[in-house]
């Protein structure tokens, strides 16, 4: 079994012990090397120990997860944010690529938080474009998280074999395919995203994205024409057409009235 080490960065010394407990118990693959209370300590251990995973707090006092992250070179390392955070925040960190736990932190969370972090940490060895792109996610995440309530711009969009900065503003609209997503992006070209549509409908929560349909939501800004023809339909600029369920059609009738004075 490879083993990957790790340094543990909460101000709050419970945390940090109950994740070090943790990760003994039902992550063996993951050998803690250090713990530190702080970002300048932080710093100071990533100097003298060897660091595969760094387990980091988002919000400390002087220096938070982010701002440390300015001061170090975090290609080297697997970030694992450690956050309290909900609402706004957590969809930041939905919408990236980065690994994170919420406190309390339970042992299913972890292990999965772990698995998830070995794959990344093994695709940026031995992919020099990985970890361009992983750089990307932290600098959209941070980004996204310091302008909050505003809507997401920038997601990272996880894929099989790696993952896509992708601008929201060029998401036409998204696919259910069983347990992935194919979204469909202006210049024809399509991404198949190892995350659900529910996942995304979390993450897309703004007044751009609207989900027509269980299997289906829209960027509005993309929408052509409304049909009741036989149905109900939208067709899309670049000429899709799609069905909208009946179930949505009122709240379809006014996100178009919020959105647009164009339509009535």
């Amino acid at each position: 079994m490879k083993k990957y080490r790790a340094l543990i960065v909460d101000d709050e010394r419970h945390v940090r012990e109950v994740l070090e407990l943790l990760l003994s118990q039902y992550c063996k693959e993951v050998e803690v090397v250090a713990l530190a209370s702080s970002a300048a300590e932080a710093r100071e251990l990533l100097k003298l120990h060897a660091i595969d995973f760094i387990f980091l707090d988002i919000s400390m006092p002087k220096e938070d997860g982010f701002t440390f992250l300015t001061t170090i070179p975090k290609e080297n390392y697997c970030i694992i944010f450690v956050t309290a955070f909900e609402d706004y925040a957590l969809r930041a960190l939905k919408a990236s690529a980065i690994d994170y736990l919420l406190k309390p932190i339970t042992p299913l969370d972890l292990i999965e938080a772990v698995s998830k972090a070995a794959h990344h940490y093994e695709m940026l060895q031995s992919r020099e474009q990985e970890k361009q792109t992983y750089q990307d996610s932290l600098r959209n995440l941070s980004e996204n998280i310091s302008h909050e309530f505003k809507n997401l711009t920038r997601i990272t969009v996880s894929e099989q074999f790696g993952f896509q900065v992708v601008n929201t503003s060029d998401i036409i609209y998204l696919e259910a395919d069983s347990n992935y997503t194919i979204i469909h992006l202006s210049g024809l070209k399509k991404i198949v995203a190892t995350r659900t549509m529910g996942d995304f409908e979390k993450i897309l929560d703004q007044p751009d994205f609207f989900r027509i349909h269980k299997s289906i939501i829209i960027n509005l800004n993309y929408l052509k024409a409304y049909s009741s023809y036989q149905g109900n339909f939208v067709t899309l600029i670049e000429g899709t057409t799609l069905s909208i369920s009946r179930r949505r059609l009122n709240d379809f009738r006014d996100a178009i009235k919020h959105f647009t004075k164009s339509l009535d």
